[in-house]
């Protein structure tokens, strides 16, 4: 087994500033040797230079990473300037066609892929409910949750063509959440019977589906009667996800630098708290300033707490386990020419144009 500080790091994915590979970026890889990085349009500039950034990533650290972005298309779109804008979730389902919900997941996919990702934080699970319209706008799909199913599996099959792993968010469900949960932490009263037949119904269904769960930041009194987010909730993640539900993948917190969860807990707290809650790894999306606070609050608590190193250590055996099962992290093979950006960008604009028009793809 790995040693300690080496377990924490792989339960730990961080984001970063900038568009190269600095000697900071580096040796905060060396020695946090973290379990995935994350890229936002702030690190992306080409699809050339975005490959050679994760190339950089991949080769500093002996340990595989988990490569990740967040690509839904529409208004979550990180590639829209290194390739084309895709179409957003919205979009494509209102097309009620399933070889273009599956297409949208195969071509973000083979995005994702030519640029040296292998991790897609999509698709969004949540439901378009009126309370959260102005806030998800076209992320989520339907009112339903079958539909909402029908659209997410999909996405995740053509995700899974293109040798991309995906993730089911927000759990449990962000569909009736008037806040935003970047600012702010949702309080969500809809009783637990019918979180159960709508919230939860994709969860339950896509259950063996999803590589990836990510827990949302917003708190639902009527199941744990008490504030606390679904992110830093045992009650969520161990009983209702892991246990009731049967989930068996990697579950993840959102952004943990989030104003939702930082309502309810400082950041460091809220990173021990996660993983104690039942989350196999963390998010800090931007600051490496807290990428160190909560790497170093979660090495600290190990050295305190027996029964919390055991739960770190049987985290970091999951996270391993399905790395060496998982061929999605062998790396891209070579690095995206000129054509193939440009025939990436085609295919996007095609696809885009079938959208808009409704079209089948053949």
């Amino acid at each position: 087994m790995k040693p300690l500080h080496e377990q924490v790091g792989q339960l730990l994915i961080m984001g970063f500033d900038g568009a190269e590979p600095t000697p900071g970026l580096r040796q905060m890889l060396v020695m946090l040797k973290p379990g995935g990085v994350i890229l936002f349009a702030r690190n992306i500039t080409n699809a050339r230079q975005t490959w050679e950034l994760l190339r950089a990533c991949r080769e500093t650290v002996e340990t595989p990473l988990f490569l990740c972005v967040d690509m839904e298309g529409g208004t979550v779109d990180r590639l829209k300037n290194a390739i084309a804008p895709a179409p957003s979730a919205e979009a494509v389902a209102s097309t009620k066609d399933r070889k273009l919900f599956r297409a949208h997941g195969r071509l973000i996919g083979e995005e994702v892929r030519a640029l040296g990702f292998n991790t897609d934080f999509a698709p969004v699970l949540d439901l378009s409910f009126a309370a959260s319209r102005s806030v998800l706008t076209s992320r989520t799909v339907s009112h339903d949750p079958k539909q909402a199913v029908i659209y997410a599996r999909e996405f995740l099959k053509g995700l899974g063509e293109a040798r991309v792993l995906g993730c089911g968010k927000h759990f449990p469900g962000l569909g009736e959440a008037n806040l935003d949960t970047h600012e702010m932490l949702p309080f969500i009263t809809k009783p637990w019977k019918r979180l159960w037949a709508e919230d939860l119904y994709p969860y339950r269904v896509l259950r063996r589906e999803m590589a990836f769960v990510m827990a949302a930041h917003a708190a639902y009194p009527a199941v744990t009667r008490t504030g606390i987010p679904a992110s830093l909730s045992p009650e969520w993640i161990t009983d209702i996800l892991r246990r009731r539900i049967g989930y068996r993948g990697l579950v993840i917190s959102d952004d943990l630098e989030m104003g939702g969860v930082q309502t309810a807990a400082p950041i460091d707290e809220a990173a021990v708290d996660t993983l104690r809650a039942g989350a196999d790894m963390f998010l800090v999306c931007h600051n490496e300033v807290h990428v160190w606070r909560t790497y170093e609050a979660v090495v600290r608590e190990t050295e305190h707490d027996p029964k919390f190193a055991r739960h770190v250590a049987a985290a970091a055996r999951r996270v391993m386990a399905f790395k060496k099962r998982s061929k999605e992290l062998k790396p891209s093979a070579a690095r995206p020419s000129a054509q193939t950006v440009r025939k990436l960008r085609e295919q996007m604009l095609k696809f885009a144009s079938q959208v808009q028009k409704g079209a089948v793809v053949l």
